[in-house]
């Protein structure tokens, strides 16, 4: 059988190494593409694999026509909305995710941002510390958990909203993280709010005026999760409105220059995404999918299937 590793933005060395050994190991060729440029390049090698790793790689029908002999595909990180579920079911092709693989990484970039920003891009003059602010955790998953355990070393009161927590308050007594009953809440109660959500029909474009509108003067939202679930014109109105709101995030807004030229240092975005991108977490990311992938392919184990 044949592991295709595909992607555009590569793994770490190591990580391609570790990915190699572990398909090696179960005595299945490994296939490498990465650095390509054009979908035709990776049309002309699915032809007969078995097995797709992918990072942000688009795998559309097109993909899954091409590829006859397509078994599964494992994205290597927590979101999927990269990948035409609908398509891969009509070809009976498994999809998986890696959920937490990546969770840390993206977590500590939130109070890089944070940091950098309360400490005015660190030019020396007088900013503000983190200590005492009320943090809003939207959704709690793997990385709004490891959010949540890092702002206990900040001291930092937390909140969050989350269906799973609303019957089951006690859930999270030991994190002193405190559910709240709605979004509408949890807006209210928090100075600074960072997003956590997947990308879903339910949640896209769920960040708008009216919840923004809750916030404080000062506060501060912090976009690490998906480009699609704000709402860009609505933080603009926001910012316009509440002259010291600050909007940071790790997604690069179709309104870049008009955020940068209108809000200056009240906005910051990372030129590129980066909230997986380090060595820690592309190792973890890259060999649970090739372990995943070695587990469905001998034992039909799909733990982690998104369709």
């Amino acid at each position: 059988m044949k592991v295709l590793l595909a992607t555009d933005k590569p793994f770490a060395a190591q990580a391609v190494r570790d990915i190699k050994s572990i398909i090696d190991a179960a005595g299945y060729e490994f296939v490498l593409l990465e650095k390509y440029t054009s979908k035709k390049e990776l049309l002309q090698v699915v032809n007969d694999i078995d097995a797709l790793i992918i990072r942000s790689d688009i795998v559309d029908k097109e993909v899954f026509d091409a590829a006859p002999e397509l078994k599964t595909v494992v994205r290597a990180g927590s979101g999927y909305d990269n990948i035409d579920l609908e398509a891969a079911s009509l070809h009976n092709v498994c999809v998986m995710n890696t959920p937490g693989q990546n969770s840390n990484a993206v977590a500590e970039l939130v109070f890089g941002l944070l940091l950098y920003s309360q400490r005015n891009q660190f030019d020396g003059t007088i900013g503000y510390e983190l200590k005492d602010k009320k943090l809003g955790i939207f959704a709690f998953g793997n990385v709004g958990r490891n959010v949540a355990r890092i702002a206990q070393g900040f001291e930092m009161i937390c909140y969050t909203y989350s269906r799973k927590l609303i019957d089951k308050p006690n859930d999270e007594a030991e994190n002193d993280v405190i559910p709240v009953k709605s979004t509408e809440e949890l807006f209210e109660k928090s100075e600074i709010m960072s997003l956590h959500m997947p990308l879903t029909s339910e949640t896209r474009r769920c960040v708008n005026y009216d919840l923004l509108s809750r916030m404080p003067d000062n506060g501060i939202l912090v976009n690490s999760a998906r480009q699609e679930i704000v709402v860009e014109e609505d933080i603009l109105r926001v910012m316009e409105e509440k002259p010291n709101f600050k909007y940071l995030t790790d997604l690069k807004p179709e309104k870049d220059e008009e955020f940068a030229t209108r809000f200056g240092e009240r906005y910051f975005t990372t030129p590129k995404k980066v909230g997986a991108q380090t060595k820690e977490a592309n190792n973890n990311a890259g060999l649970a999918a090739a372990n995943q992938v070695v587990a469905y392919l001998k034992d039909g184990i799909d733990t982690f299937k998104v369709n």
